[in-house]
């Protein structure tokens, strides 16, 4: 099961979520309950975990400040906040040190199983293209090794049949290939290659979004702004001013 804290100054909604929500029919435990950052960084540091869910105003360390210190310690872990405030600096915050969702008090028992059912499907999945990745022969590593090269060097005109020719393999059966070693379709691939790149173009600065979009292989700036929002959350230029806080 996936071992998961719970760090908020109210002791009733931090009781109350942490014994009464259903957390093992989404395979989490939750393993901790603190009070305020400070105690629960101190805890962190001895017993790395895959989930932080927290508040954001704490006494000692808010929450923003414990996922920083934390990130540093315990990188791959995924970090949920609960808060009562709608600030946008909050959420700016937020973004800037990679939080998987921002989710507002009061918040619906519906809305709380969507977010952590997302969450444990994604790290379902990472484990999943770990273990695939360690069982994988060298040849065939090496090949999935080759693709993604190829993707990160040519992305803005990446296609199938280009990487297919690239590595000697018909296309229908690298597409099968990379599905059944990596856990990730190709097209999906590619796509977050390309995001990732967009993302820093954008943050870098110097071209427009039309410009950046071009750079990614995208003709239409529009169909650019919706893939962006989609992976995102946000459209380009919000993206842009949060992480230049703007």
């Amino acid at each position: 099961m996936y071992q998961m804290i719970v760090v908020d100054d109210e002791a009733e909604l931090r009781e109350g979520i942490s014994n009464y929500f259903p957390w093992e029919s989404l395979n989490i435990r939750v393993t901790g309950i603190f009070e305020n950052g400070r105690t629960a960084f101190a805890y962190l540091k001895a017993h790395p975990v895959d989930i932080v869910l927290t508040d954001i105003r704490m006494p000692f360390m808010d929450g923003l400040e414990l996922i920083e210190k934390a990130k540093a310690v315990s990188p791959s872990t995924c970090y949920v906040i609960l808060s009562g405030y709608r600030e946008f600096e909050y959420a700016k915050k937020g973004l800037l040190l990679g939080v998987k969702d921002y989710i507002l008090k009061p918040t619906k028992y519906s809305q709380i199983y969507e977010v952590f059912s997302r969450i444990t499907a994604e790290l379902d999945h990472s484990a999943a293209a770990e273990r695939r990745e360690e069982n994988l022969p060298d040849a065939g590593r090496s090949v999935i090794s080759s693709v993604k090269k190829y993707i990160r060097t040519h992305y803005a005109e990446v296609t199938l049949d280009g990487v297919a020719e690239y590595v000697h393999l018909n296309p229908y059966y690298l597409s099968t290939f990379f599905k059944q070693q990596t856990g990730e379709k190709f097209s999906d691939y590619v796509q977050r290659v390309k995001m990732e790149a967009a993302a820093s173009l954008l943050e870098r600065g110097g071209q427009n979004v039309k410009e950046v979009a071009e750079a990614v292989g995208y003709t239409n700036p529009n169909s650019f702004t919706r893939a962006f929002r989609q992976y995102y959350q946000c459209n380009p230029k919000d993206y842009r001013r949060m992480k230049q806080g703007l």
